[in-house]
């Protein structure tokens, strides 16, 4: 079995992270409070420790203005008493709110508020702004690590050449640099991380968080040819991965799955894991027996054969 030295945290932050992070998309949008607090409860029985959401979360839905998914998290560490546990991540500058300083600013104070918190453990940049020189966002960010506001800072969505300028402006400013990245990366979806990304990830030391690691639900395995459809706001684009390839894949998923006495979720999760530079998968769940599927996938070891196996099935998936 291949073993390599894998990062366990990120720089900044004075803990080991749970290989398995507990993305909290779903909080405030298909989980509400009761059922979220449901989730966060068994993740952290688990010895779960790493939770991500964003100030964007649950703004598509019609009424939400954004920030429900944080409200929530800050809900539930304020009633566990547990703050001092949970490693939070969120993120600014998606929906197009951008990354110019006062945003970053005014979007960290908000997300402090409703997160009930003094400090965010990783902030991440959610999309980069061509817009904003990278020089003054990255300006911003340091001053709330200086502040001791955020921990660290991190980078979602970025391209290896945007990223790679933003780390040389931190060393030559002196700037807090991204510590972490978040890009879109599972076993359909490998060419947007593979290659130039991943090797710049590779070189800097830069621990990776994977986002949509099981493809809008389609490697958990509930999505088969000819069979009903889960009810899930996802269920669309998780059925475009439904072609020959797709299936192919389900099958030696199946069979991994079935050695190992695990869900198809586990084992496309523990593929993900065990890839180079990546620290924990990030995955969501509505329910405490979604949570149950996917915890698996933080200690499944697999062989050399089965990663080549899962390999070869997945070669020439996707890259959009």
């Amino acid at each position: 079995m291949t073993t390599t030295s894998r990062a366990t945290t990120i720089a900044g932050i004075d803990r080991d992270l749970f290989p398995l992070c507990l993305g909290g998309n779903v909080f405030g949008w298909t989980a509400g409070a009761e059922r979220s607090f449901a989730v966060l409860d068994a993740f952290a029985a688990a010895g779960g420790n790493f939770v991500d959401t964003a100030d964007t979360y649950s703004r598509w839905v019609p009424g939400n203005a954004g920030g429900e998914s944080e409200a929530i998290i800050g809900d539930w560490m304020a009633a566990r008493g547990n703050r001092d546990e949970i490693v939070v991540a969120t993120k600014v500058g998606g929906a197009g709110d951008g990354l110019a300083p006062a945003t970053i600013r005014a979007h960290a104070e908000a997300s402090l508020r409703r997160l009930r918190t003094d400090r965010i453990d990783l902030y991440y940049a959610h999309f980069d702004d061509p817009q904003t020189p990278l020089e003054e966002t990255l300006a911003a960010f340091d001053e709330l690590v200086r502040a001791g506001k955020v921990r660290a800072i991190a980078a979602s969505n970025y391209s290896a050449e945007r990223l790679e300028q933003a780390l040389a402006i931190a060393d030559r400013e002196g700037f807090a640099r991204f510590a972490a990245l978040q890009p879109h990366y599972n076993l359909v979806e490998r060419g947007v991380y593979e290659g130039p990304l991943a090797e710049l990830a590779a070189r800097e030391q830069l621990p990776v968080v994977p986002y949509f690691s099981l493809a809008k639900g389609f490697l958990t395995g509930k999505y088969r040819p000819g069979g009903a459809v889960p009810e899930s706001a996802r269920a669309e684009g998780a059925q475009a991965y439904l072609d020959a390839r797709g299936i192919a894949l389900l099958a030696v998923l199946d069979e991994i799955a079935a050695a190992h006495a695990t869900s198809v979720a586990a084992v496309a999760l523990a593929w993900l894991r065990m890839q180079p530079t990546v620290l924990a998968p990030l995955a969501s769940a509505r329910t405490p027996e979604q949570l149950a599927e996917l915890l698996p996938g933080a200690t499944v070891e697999l062989s050399d054969e089965q990663l080549a196996r899962l390999d070869d099935a997945s070669s020439g998936a996707r890259a959009d």
